[in-house]
């Protein structure tokens, strides 16, 4: 199923927009808008990067923005709210917040594919307040307990 998303690109911005790398690429790439030049992304320092890029998605969707694996595997760069999630009703900048986790800096250029966007749908739930829970086996077991015997 194919839904529309809308970009809006900034006064300046002449990179191209968002895309897919493949025909089965999940995600579609992100470009550092960086127009005044490139920055270094310095080990235990958070930077936060420009698209250039305004948003507009469809109704019950959300755009989830994912660290690419060349720099999160490569060179240490997280996303450190990964998946970010970009809210149906945004119509702000779109900005990435990059975290290198050590190892040398990394320079990032204006264009360089930097992060990738999923659209993903939104269920909206409604909220009740319940006075029990229907029991299960696992019940209040937290973190590992799947896998203690």
């Amino acid at each position: 199923m194919t839904k529309i998303v809308k970009f809006k690109r900034v006064d300046g911005n002449d990179l191209p927009l968002p895309s897919y790398a493949t025909e089965g690429s999940a995600g579609m790439d992100l470009r550092a808008f960086l127009p005044n030049g490139p920055i270094d992304l310095v080990p235990g320092e958070l930077s936060l990067i420009s698209t250039g890029l305004y948003v507009e998605l469809p109704q019950c969707t959300e755009m989830q923005i994912r660290p690419r694996s060349s720099l999160a595997i490569k060179r240490k760069i997280i996303i450190p709210n990964s998946p970010a999630t970009i809210d149906e009703d945004y119509r702000g900048i779109v900005y990435v917040g990059l975290y290198q986790l050590g190892g040398e800096p990394t320079t990032l250029n204006h264009g360089d594919r930097f992060a990738q966007a999923i659209i993903a749908p939104v269920l909206r739930a409604s909220i009740v307040e319940a006075h029990e829970l229907t029991s299960t086996g696992r019940a209040s077991g937290g973190f590992g307990s799947t896998g203690r015997e």
